[in-house]
């Protein structure tokens, strides 16, 4: 049975094509620029942010959809601005002459009218230096006169029964509580990109008060020291006590910031801020970058923690890609990803041995017993200097036979450790060894504290960073392989593998067009042993399409040295000797990355002297 299209003309009339109004126009943007309440509380933060506001307060209740309130105290607007500020495309950010110089959050002119076409919009400004105050009504759409009113300064801007216009859309928001997380996470953002500016976040309850659920007071000092105070209040003091400082710059783009150490690391990408020119952004590019610097440090389920912020001049990135403006477009995608991976890698060098404090504070959360009725008090005299000669006299112990110890506490090996003389334990960061127990963990004695290393996950960062040493300074080395393997690609594919071809060969992998969309495969890194090379080829691939570059190749060379350095390295259960356990102290020092193994795992804890006395209740 054949079947046959209907002719169109035959069965029904021919479409008419129609001039949309103005009111069908504005609905259909607001469906780009305003998702939910929390994209109009982004669009109506940055224009007070762009007409140069000191202090921001939001309120809103039920999750923004019953009303959001924006109050700022910016330049403010004219009587005879208002109407023009709410037309499509009425901006004051830009001329128009040039869409790659864009120095502001906001440069469509989309948002008011948009918000206006789809809830009750209210906005009342008045302009600096000017002696009175205006207001205009948009409802649905219908924008009603310009009216007097009273206002201090600033403008506040009101928007209630969002998407009433659209009652379609309103089936698509999620909770009030959702919604209002949703909106809190946005003031967060913006919060961390202008730290001079003070916000209020606040919402508002059924009986018609407030309650405060963010507020951050504008920070002073230069650029880090504010930073610091602002990510201190958002993210928490732990972030910035175990984060490190990073300023480094390249061809025309500079990174500034604080990335967390590989042992503050999450179990999701939640606490990873991105900023470009002080715009909030979620871009594929940049996040792909960040993971591949931590790649080395951390297992696939930990993700960094990190804000960073990259500036350059406007004309070196297109922020016109998206109307949420989420989304950047570097002209160097490959020298803002390179920036962000070297940057942090070598930050994170820097660093040397260090760890996160947190791990010390598991540490002694894991020692505190759990409450069992009222705490104790303790209060103990103390003792005079004769009674502590005499208490320490009758405490010293007694002397064994030989052997006996060892017999009696196998696990336990105390190897006394002299102080080097050119270097006394009080300035060595690390200390002095002084034990080892259960043949795995080294106690070392510092100035302040203990500290207690794995012996094993430490000399197998040990290792891993001698080998990765080795090969940066020998090369990769290569395996010819008898018969060249031919690889069937497209020739998109195959086009887009011979653009880094210079860079695969240099970690082993030497492949050369062989005609149409394939290539021949005629080398391979040694390490790797026995390759599917059309597999590895396509992994490659898939990251060249996702993030413009491929790290597959350098991260499976890096997953065979990580486990030659697992089996190379000091395995639990063999005792040390003195000298062993300060050397390896030492190397730990002197060697960047230590402070965590191949896994992200800590090779150390620290714990401090008033710790643990505080443990024992003697503070």
């Amino acid at each position: 049975m054949n079947a046959t299209r209907p002719n169109i003309g035959q069965d029904r009339q021919l479409p008419i094509i129609r001039q949309l109004d103005e009111t069908v126009i504005n609905r259909i943007a607001a469906g780009e620029v305003v998702e939910r309440p929390a994209s109009a509380v982004k669009e109506l933060v940055e224009n007070a942010l762009d007409a140069g506001a000191t202090r921001i307060e939001v309120a809103y209740a039920d999750g923004g959809k019953r009303i959001i309130r924006v109050s700022d105290d910016g330049c403010g607007m004219s009587a005879s601005d208002l109407p023009l500020a709410l037309s499509r495309h009425a901006t004051s950010k830009i001329d128009g002459s040039d869409l790659l110089d864009i120095r502001s959050f906001g440069f469509r002119g989309e948002a008011l009218a948009s918000l206006g076409a789809v809830g009750r919009l209210t906005v009342t400004s008045r302009l600096r230096h000017s002696a009175e105050a205006a207001r205009i009504v948009v409802t649905g759409g219908a924008m009603g006169s310009v009216t007097p009113a009273a206002l201090a300064r600033g403008t506040v801007v009101e928007l209630r029964d969002l998407f009433y216009a659209t009652p379609a859309r309103l089936k698509f928001m999620r909770t009030d509580r959702a919604e209002a997380q949703a909106i809190t996470d946005v003031i967060k953002r913006l919060a961390m990109a202008e730290p001079a500016v003070s916000f209020t976040l606040r919402d508002i309850t059924a009986d018609g008060e407030g309650r405060i659920t963010f507020r951050a007071d504008s920070e002073t000092g230069d650029l880090f020291d504010a930073l610091r105070g602002r990510l201190s209040r958002i993210l928490g003091s732990e972030f910035t006590e175990n984060a490190i400082v990073i300023d480094t710059e390249r061809d025309g783009l500079r990174l500034t910031g604080f990335a967390a150490l590989p042992t503050y690391s999450r179990g999701s990408a939640i606490a990873q801020y991105l900023f470009v020119n002080g715009r909030p952004v979620r871009d594929k590019l940049l996040t792909g970058a960040l993971r591949a610097a931590y790649m080395d440090f951390l297992s696939r389920d930990r993700h960094p923690a990190a804000a960073l912020f990259i500036d350059c001049d406007p004309q070196l990135v297109d922020v016109n890609v998206h109307p949420a403006k989420a989304e950047v477009r570097f002209r160097e995608p490959g020298t803002a990803r390179g920036l962000i991976v070297s940057g942090l890698r070598h930050a994170i060098a820097d660093a040397g041995h260090r760890a996160s404090s947190t791990v010390a504070g598991a540490t002694l959360g894991a020692f505190r017993p759990e409450p069992s009725g009222p705490p104790r008090v303790y209060q103990m005299d103390r003792p005079s200097p004769g009674a502590l000669r005499s208490a320490y006299a009758a405490q010293a112990p007694l002397v064994e036979p030989e052997g006996f110890a060892e017999a009696a506490s196998p696990s336990a090996r105390i190897e006394p450790a002299p102080e080097p003389a050119q270097s006394p334990v009080q300035d060595l960061p690390l200390g002095a060894a002084r034990a080892q127990v259960h043949e795995n963990y080294v106690i070392a004695q510092t100035r302040d504290g203990i500290i207690i290393v794995d012996q094993h996950a430490a000399h197998e960062r040990l290792v891993y960073e001698r080998l990765k040493r080795q090969m940066a300074e020998n090369g990769v080395a290569a395996q010819a392989l008898l018969i060249p393997e031919i690889v069937e690609l497209g020739e998109g594919d195959c086009a887009r593998l011979m653009a880094v071809s210079d860079e695969l060969r240099q970690l082993g992998l030497t492949i050369e067009p062989f005609g149409g969309g394939a290539v021949a495969v005629r080398e391979t890194p040694a390490i790797l042993g026995e390759v599917n090379a059309k597999a590895l080829l396509s992994d490659i691939l898939d990251e060249i399409a996702d993030l413009g570059n491929s790290t597959a190749l350098g991260a499976r060379i890096d997953a065979v040295l990580s486990r030659v350095a697992c089996h190379g390295s000091i395995r639990s259960g063999r005792q040390m000797r003195a000298e062993e356990m300060n050397a390896l102290l030492r190397e730990m020092e002197a060697t960047p990355h230590s402070g965590q193994c191949n896994h992200g795992r800590p090779t150390y804890v620290e714990l401090k002297l008033a710790d643990i006395e505080r443990l024992f209740g003697r503070t």
